[in-house]
């Protein structure tokens, strides 16, 4: 049966992406193997088309597939780097979010710029449906956070150099900083508050799409410095005394 709730969905979607993730790591699909469609996955595995296409962003954002589209999904080849190995319990735990946001909006600001510069129709593509995926995992109450990932991950893949994607893969959704703000403080799920995240992500795209690099810079830098004062504010008020209620 079919889970009816956004909770039941992002399970099935974690058992989806797990299934797969152990295929590819144990060698049971191999580089350049072509996913089954998502009709087939949704037939096979009984779930609905957003619990695949969930776990298909969260595969594509572990780096393990990349989606051609109007093709398919493909298995990318595995990468390991000795230096950089941290799984996502260690990611949660020990990396200091604020720190690699300063980081991103040094990294993606440029990005921003040469997307702007060389991106093509497929790019655009790409952007507008995980934009498209955000609103409406938004609007339903569902996981959003790896469809951020892929929307930043398509403007790293328009700069035509890959280590700008690898960087970001390497990082994964653990840092988005509305994951870390939805574990200390409940503003990171108000409305208002992914309204203001998709409104960013608009600009950006905006930008991209007419080749007005200088805008898409400052785009890209203003959602990025917001993201990382709004955890900076998530982080005080999680450090407030609890108000004392009236006896």
């Amino acid at each position: 049966m079919r889970s009816k709730t956004s909770r039941g969905s992002r399970s099935l979607a974690n058992l989806l992406s797990e299934e797969f993730d152990h295929k590819i790591r144990q060698g049971l699909l191999h580089e350049g193997d072509k996913l089954p469609t998502e009709s087939e996955l949704v037939r096979s595995y009984d779930v609905s088309r957003t619990v695949v296409r969930e776990a298909l962003s969260k595969l594509q954002a572990s780096g393990l597939v990349e989606t051609r589209h109007g093709i398919g999904t493909f298995v990318l080849p595995t990468r390991q780097s000795p230096g950089m190995q941290l799984n996502a319990h260690e990611l949660s735990e020990s990396v200091d979010v604020l720190a690699v946001l300063e980081l991103r909006i040094s990294l993606e600001t440029e990005a921003a710029g040469l997307a702007a510069q060389r991106r093509e129709a497929s790019h655009l593509r790409a952007m507008r449906e995980a934009l498209q995926a955000f609103e409406h995992n938004f609007a339903l109450g569902n996981e959003t956070v790896s469809h951020d990932l892929t929307f930043h991950l398509s403007i790293a893949q328009a700069t035509g150099n890959r280590y700008f994607q690898d960087i970001l893969q390497h990082f994964g959704t653990m840092l988005i900083p509305r994951n870390r703000i939805a574990s200390i403080h409940t503003p990171a799920r108000d409305p208002d508050y992914l309204r203001r995240v998709n409104r960013e992500h608009e600009e950006i795209y905006a930008a991209i799409e007419r080749q007005d690099a200088d805008s898409a810079r400052a785009a890209m830098r203003i959602h990025l410095t917001n993201s990382r004062e709004r955890l900076r504010l998530a982080q005080r008020l999680s450090q407030l005394p609890e108000p004392v209620l009236p006896a």
